[in-house]
Parts: structure tokens; sequence; C-alpha cells
């Protein structure tokens, strides 16, 4: 039956596919870097369906609490997970983490691995608690990316870039070590990465010219390590670049600093600074994860100011 117009129906609009879905990881093999890092690789039939989609591409991973071997949720759906995970008995809820997908690859036999590189720094902390102690066949869940083109993909320079400067201390170095495997050749890169300790200054692929410093953490509070951070910044030299891109990214104090010494002292466009705190000295990371719930989260706008 026809409608008596000669106007064709508009075809539909196909739904849009999710970023972000859950995926089961499974822990394949682990490797420790150095003295605070530890390498986790994982697999699994679901792995075919990820989407790393850039050099700093973060995911949420679901770690189970102590005393139990893999991450159980009551509800995956997209409406409901959230409600269902939070209304869990503390003690059986596992415990929500961002970290970054440090590769992604397909090996030769057709297998997805996905490396995740942990800080570790004691078992006060339930992600390194968990790290320390993964084994093969350990499986959690995560919230990752479907479509490689997704908001969680923080590094972003405009095009006529031609130069970039990174600064990142343990916990935004795995993000780093990510961006300089994939910068292109030729294009002067100027990096200061901060890390606990002497054996934690791990070798990097960078492009060839690449210029990186690592700054060894000293005591102190966290006002002497910002100065401190700041000093040898301040002694380096920068490349010589008309459109610089910046990406900072580790304690929040500390990159606001930075992020004032690039704008304000090195002349590079606010515009073209991506920073990130991933977390705050004195704050625990359920305080940090109760701020993010409530929309508290530092403001992350590279026009935003400092």
């Amino acid at each position: 039956m026809t409608s008596g117009t000669d106007t064709e129906a508009a075809p539909e609009t196909p739904a849009e596919i999710p970023h972000f879905r859950f995926f089961e990881l499974e822990v394949l093999r682990t490797r420790r870097l150095g003295h605070s890092f530890l390498r986790i690789t994982f697999g699994g039939a679901d792995l075919a369906g990820f989407r790393s989609g850039g050099c700093d591409q973060s995911l949420s991973l679901f770690l189970p609490p102590a005393g139990r071997e893999h991450t159980v949720l009551p509800s995956t759906g997209e409406d409901t997970w959230f409600g269902d995970w939070r209304g869990m008995p503390d003690e059986e809820r596992p415990v929500m983490r961002s970290y970054t997908v440090r590769e992604q690859r397909r090996t030769a036999a057709g297998v997805d691995e996905v490396d995740i590189d942990f800080v570790l720094h004691g078992s006060s902390s339930p992600a390194s608690a968990w790290a320390g102690r993964a084994v093969t066949g350990r499986r959690i869940m995560a919230i990752g990316p479907a479509v490689a083109e997704n908001k969680s993909v923080r590094f972003q320079p405009p095009a006529g870039t031609d130069a970039f400067l990174l600064y990142a201390d343990e916990t935004a170095l795995p993000a780093a070590a990510a961006i300089l495997d994939r910068l292109p050749a030729g294009t002067p890169v100027r990096a200061w990465f901060e890390v606990p300790h002497e054996d934690d200054r791990l070798y990097l692929r960078a492009p060839d010219g690449a210029d990186v410093t690592w700054v060894v953490r000293e005591p102190g509070t966290g006002a002497e390590r910002t100065d401190r951070v700041l000093e040898v910044l301040r002694a380096a030299e920068r490349p010589a670049a008309g459109a610089p891109y910046a990406w900072i990214a580790g304690e929040s104090a500390t990159i606001r600093a930075v992020r004032r010494h690039f704008v304000q002292d090195c002349g590079v466009d606010r515009r073209s600074v991506r920073f990130t705190g991933y977390w705050r000295l004195g704050a625990s990371e359920e305080e940090l994860l109760a701020e993010a719930y409530a929309g508290r989260a530092p403001d992350e706008d590279p026009t935003a100011a400092l």
C-alpha cells in the first residue's frame, strides 16, 4: 500500500555505535619493568572488539577485592551497571581505576593482546596490591573503547604542530611512552619524566633526536617536588618552534605549575597544551572518584584559566 505521495521515505539512520563497552580481560603474563613498574599483558576473546584509538587511550578497570580471584559484576548493561556496582556491599565491590593502554596488538598466531603498565607502591593501593599478585588466568572486567575515535584519547595535536613538549610523572609515564612510540619522525621532541627511583628510568622507543630528561624524585613535600621539576624545566633548552604542542599529566598541583611555565615562560599557546591530573597529593583514590561522580573533577579544558 502506498501513501499517495511521490516523496520517498527517508532511510533509517543506523543506531549510533557506543564508544565504550565492557570487556573481559584475562591475565596472560606479567613482566617487571623497573623498581616501580609492572607490565600485565591481557588477552581474551573480547579483545577482538577492542579498539585502542590513540596514544593516551584510557580505560576503566574493575579489580576484584582481596581474596577474590576474578571480577564479578552484577550487571554490565549500559543503563544498569553503575547503580548495581555502587549498590554492592563494600567487601564485594570491585575497585574501579583508570589506566592507560600501553600497547594493543595482534600476534602472528592471531591472538589479541593489550599491555597495561601498573605502578607498584605497596599494598595500601588496591590496584597496586592486585597487580603485585596477578597471575596467569585471572580475569577482570574493563570498560574500554569499542571505536577508535573516542573521547578518552586526549592527545590531539592540531594540524601544523612543529614540536612536542611532554611532561609526565610515573603515573602518566605509560601514556607518555605510548605517545613517544607514535610521534612522527623528524619532529623535535623534548620530554621530562619524573620517577621515584633511579632504576625506573626505562628504555623508551622514541623518534630519532628526541631529547628525554629523567627527573629522579627527591624526598620532600609537594611544593618542593614541584619546585624541583620546574628547576629542571627552566634550565632546559627547548626546541625552536613556531607551533609547539604540550602534553602534561601527573600529580595535579605539579601539572598546573608546568602548564603555567609552558604558557607564561615559554610562550606556548594555551590552546595547544593538554593537561590531565592523574592524582592529587593528599587525596585518596576514593576521594578523587567521589569528586568525579559529583562532577567536581579538575578542568582540563586547554582554554581554562591558569
